[in-house]
């Protein structure tokens, strides 16, 4: 798998460079040009998938070392390391992953763990209506709300197409959520807090909407 990157916004700005360049002039471009790799290849990895960071390197976390703190609105907070996580009931599905800028990746095999498992231990309280995702790649978060969380396809992945998550899909654990785009799938993920009512995350404070139903959100109607 090819490491290298780019951010999101800087992926966009490669689409929109020819314009910016008409109405903004060359600094704009040069400011563009400097924020993506130099090749158009590294925005494909492998298989269709484009690597997003909101930064200029990605996350790298000793899955040895790794705790997944699971907390907030709850009776008993957890800390639980990747073996606790396997130790949990496995789940596995093939799902498609739709990115918000325009591309798929269709029949992915995903395994990991469905977050009322996940939640069970914590046991959450009477007050918790959603839960927020914290990943490494500060300040990257996003949150759901239960009944979100709680669909029958959501899951806590660790591993992807047979194999443990790779680095820049998200190792060791990253959420997957088949009926919403890509920004929702937080990686990296490090804590999970339950909390009373789901909050903007990351992409959202910057004008994504909250709810990225794929083909109903974000400007983007089938019927249209």
């Amino acid at each position: 798998m090819n490491d290298r990157l780019i951010g999101r916004a800087g992926f966009l700005g490669v689409l929109g460079a020819g314009a910016a360049g008409l109405f903004f002039g060359k600094d704009v471009v040069r400011a563009l040009r400097s924020a993506v790799p130099n090749t158009v290849e590294a925005l494909v990895p492998t298989a269709g998938w484009r690597i997003y960071t909101i930064g200029d390197r990605m996350p790298a976390i000793d899955p040895a070392a790794w705790r997944l703190r699971v907390g907030g609105l709850v009776e008993t907070p957890l800390a639980l390391s990747l073996d606790d996580v396997k130790g949990l009931p496995r789940a596995e599905q093939v799902s498609d992953f739709h990115c918000v800028t325009g591309w798929s990746v269709n029949g992915v095999h995903w395994a990991g763990v469905r977050l009322h498992d996940l939640l069970a231990g914590a046991k959450p309280l009477p007050a918790a209506g959603a839960l927020r995702f914290v990943s490494d790649e500060v300040p990257y978060e996003d949150s759901l709300t239960l009944d979100q969380a709680l669909l029958p396809d959501v899951l806590l992945a660790y591993e992807m197409d047979g194999a443990p998550l790779s680095r820049p899909h998200g190792a060791p654990a990253r959420l997957v959520i088949p009926r919403m785009y890509g920004y929702k799938n937080v990686k990296w993920v490090t804590r999970v807090e339950v909390v009373a009512h789901a909050q903007p995350g990351y992409w959202e404070q910057h004008g994504y909407d909250p709810d990225a139903w794929v083909g109903r959100s974000n400007g983007r109607d089938p019927s249209a």
